[in-house]
């Protein structure tokens, strides 16, 4: 999108804003053009434009929970810390996943979408989190949750809490925090010769340089969102009328929207099928209940399915008063199953054209949820529409009017005091400095849906140097080999890949049955991996 406007910035705190280029034009050590323009340097380059470099076999780019379980995959197959350092903004490497959690209405004590034995603390997915609940609440609810899922009880999912304090956790063990260096990424290029240089931007004050340079043989990318777009009628509405106050996104702050329908009876809009927008409904209908409200709730959808559909019996998804029903994100045979061995065999269009076979909008079918939904349904103060968007308005006494078009082609004005953009919609890859200047100059491709274009074991094609070679996971991956990418699941078993691809080059142990055992036993006693 061309309008800067058009993209939320995911940041996670003012302590993690996204550093800009430096100002003073006397300190040393800057990009030249010449840097600038060519897409593979020399030591002697990067010697000249006076920016400072650091030697290290790898780096890894982000920060997030990508940058540490990758980490987590490497210090237990052997590499000492001072092997790698993580380049980031971030303060701890769930900042950002924390952000969205909370601002999407999932604080720390509420349940991520995420199951039992999908843990980024602990590649071996035992004890699960359910058994870690149960042990610590000492209650054995837990353990019958996931025993008895789906059929008796919705799928088990941690609670955030749990999940943010076990990775602390596990980051204390492995020595995480030494291996972080903090700033802004600006890019990664090839270097002549082999391998990489990727120019950080620090903090100002803390480097006599402008950039410092990391000479590295191996990078890896775990960059995460690089923002969330709005529905463009929306971001028409806020460009043309500047209100960022009645029409926002669920993945901005938005708690004012909350308050205010506290201080006074109101509606809302909510746009959006997926599980942030039933977050956003929990939340609505629970303040409702809680402090007595008068709140109205009027869901636009753009589909409205109301039965079970699907071109197979295997293929079958739930659907029932215009939500569709899944308990995760993809089929649970996707981490490890027919459809993970079905996305490894097809190529180019044919895997394009099943990724959008299974792909979908889908929240879990919670019995609680379901229940308040129902509710009011019956009471009329939950309310359905469906059609697309002609255009949003400004309304009378500081409403927000959406102009729906039906299917009959008839127009229906639906007046709000708020509007919610849960749709979730991502903005393009480009809109990433770094992976813009990927693509430019470093060999980088996309694959079918898009985004970039992976090897089975990660490693982003094109972009060899040498005996170096660059690897991505995440959300910036999809619609590779692997379809669970940006999951806790998906990210354990990308690390898993590129931690077997690097021990096949030498740079780490194979993580084979007696170390993993024995890594196991250190983790369980949290026995702290020595730096070297």
């Amino acid at each position: 999108m061309s309008d800067p406007n058009s993209t939320i910035s995911i940041n996670s705190s003012a302590l993690s804003e996204a550093i800009p280029d430096p100002v003073d034009q006397t300190a040393p050590g800057d990009l030249t053009p010449g840097l600038i323009a060519t897409d593979v340097w020399t030591d002697q380059m990067v010697a000249d434009a006076g920016i400072p470099i650091y030697d290290v076999p790898l780096v890894s780019v982000g920060g997030g929970i990508g940058s540490f379980v990758m980490a987590d995959f490497l210090r237990i197959a052997g590499m000492p810390a001072h092997q790698m350092r993580v380049l980031t903004n971030l303060d701890v490497p769930w900042q950002t996943y924390e952000y969205l959690t909370k601002v999407s209405q999932i604080p720390r004590r509420e349940r991520l979408r995420s199951d039992s034995q999908s843990m980024p603390d602990n590649l071996w997915g035992f004890p699960s989190y359910a058994f870690r609940e149960a042990w610590n609440d000492k209650k054995l609810a837990p353990v019958w949750n996931v025993c008895t899922e789906p059929i008796l009880n919705d799928y088990y999912t941690p609670r955030a809490g749990q999940v943010f304090e076990g990775m602390e956790r596990e980051a204390a063990r492995i020595g995480y925090w030494d291996m972080v260096s903090k700033g802004q990424v600006r890019m990664t290029r090839r270097r002549y010769g082999g391998g990489y240089f990727t120019i950080l931007t620090p903090p100002q004050g803390t480097s006599a340089t402008k950039r410092i340079a990391f000479r590295s043989t191996y990078v890896h990318l775990a960059v995460g969102y690089p923002g969330v777009a709005f529905l463009p009628d929306l971001q028409a509405y806020r460009s043309a009328h500047d209100d960022y106050v009645r029409v926002v996104n669920s993945y901005e702050p938005h708690e004012h929207v909350y308050e205010e329908l506290r201080r006074r009876p109101g509606v809302v809009v909510i746009r959006g099928n997926g599980i942030v927008a039933s977050r956003v409904l929990q939340r609505l209908i629970e303040d409702r209940d809680t402090y007595g409200l008068q709140t109205q709730i009027l869901h636009l959808f753009r589909t409205f399915r109301t039965e079970t559909f699907g071109p197979t019996i295997f293929e079958r998804r739930k659907a029932r008063n215009g939500w569709i029903y899944q308990g995760f994100n993809w089929p649970k045979s996707s981490w490890g199953g027919a459809n993970k061995v079905k996305f490894e065999r097809l190529e180019g269009e044919e895997r394009a054209a099943y990724y959008k076979r299974l792909a979908g909008t889908t929240t879990p079918a919670r019995k609680d949820w379901k229940e308040q939904l129902a509710r009011g349904r019956a009471e009329g103060w939950y309310r359905t529409y469906v059609g697309t968007v002609d255009s949003v308005v400004p309304g009378t006494n500081g409403t927000v009017v959406t102009r729906v078009v039906a299917k009959d082609g008839s127009i229906l004005e639906v007046p709000a005091h708020f509007i919610v953009d849960a749709t979730g919609l991502e903005a393009n890859i480009r809109e990433h400095r770094l992976f813009a200047d990927l693509l430019d100059h470093s060999g980088a491709g996309l694959n079918p849906l898009g985004r970039l274009d992976v090897e089975r074991h990660f490693e982003v094609r094109g972009t060899q140097s040498g005996p170096g070679t660059i690897y991505a996971m995440g959300t910036m991956t999809l619609g590779g080999y692997f379809a669970g990418v940006d999951t806790f699941l998906g990210l354990q078993y990308s690390s898993l890949r590129i931690a077997d691809d690097l021990a096949r080059r030498g740079f780490v142990q194979k993580i084979g049955p007696l170390r993993s055992m024995s890594q196991w036993a250190k983790w369980a006693r949290h026995k702290p991996l020595p730096p070297a």
